[in-house]
């Protein structure tokens, strides 16, 4: 896959802003952490100071992560799963990855939260539907998954889940990384 520098580049200030976030952290928590002003680190995340290399390393160490997961360049990429096996009661899905995954199961009542507020962490998920239609935002993608059709996606991209038309029943499986990513998190 082929990724201009500039979208690169904004993918890599929404990360650090998106895990930001979603450890908890104010402008000054992390700016701290990573030994930057507040005000530095407010124009990381805005565009309008240049990214070098050193301060992504720093950024990357204070958010708990890695540099390769802050610039991975194919976390653009959703897959779909196919059906493989389905019966009156039973559906089963192949995800490609898998060993160590927990099972989530959610009950989607709302649209996702405002893309300011999208969440981004270490590792992987796989999700399906159950019932009704999710919404899956991802970067600045918008999915509609629905009943019985599943999306697969490395979670440093900023992400968030609701529903359309009503709830969505909604079964994830998050691998090690990303099950840190959930458990702080209250259903949506």
């Amino acid at each position: 896959m082929t990724q201009d520098i500039g979208d690169l580049d904004g993918l890599v200030r929404k990360r650090i802003r998106a895990l930001r976030i979603a450890q908890g952290l104010s402008l000054g928590d992390l700016a701290a952490r990573a030994h930057l002003s507040q005000s530095s680190l407010s124009r990381i995340e805005n565009g309008q100071r240049r990214l070098a290399l050193d301060q992504l390393v720093t950024l990357a160490r204070a958010l708990d992560t890695s540099l390769d997961q802050l610039v991975e360049t194919d976390a653009e990429e959703v897959v779909r799963g196919a059906v493989m096996d389905h019966g009156l009661d039973s559906l089963r899905w192949q995800a490609r990855h898998s060993p160590d995954t927990t099972i989530l199961r959610r009950r989607l009542t709302g649209p996702p939260p405002d893309p300011s507020r999208m969440r981004a962490h270490p590792g992987h998920e796989w999700m399906v539907v159950l019932s009704g239609t999710a919404i899956l935002l991802l970067g600045d993608r918008r999915y509609r998954v629905e009943a019985n059709q599943s999306a697969e996606f490395p979670t440093m991209l900023p992400h968030a889940l609701g529903a359309e038309g009503g709830p969505a029943d909604v079964l994830l499986m998050v691998d090690r990384a990303a099950r840190r990513g959930h458990q702080d998190r209250a259903p949506e």
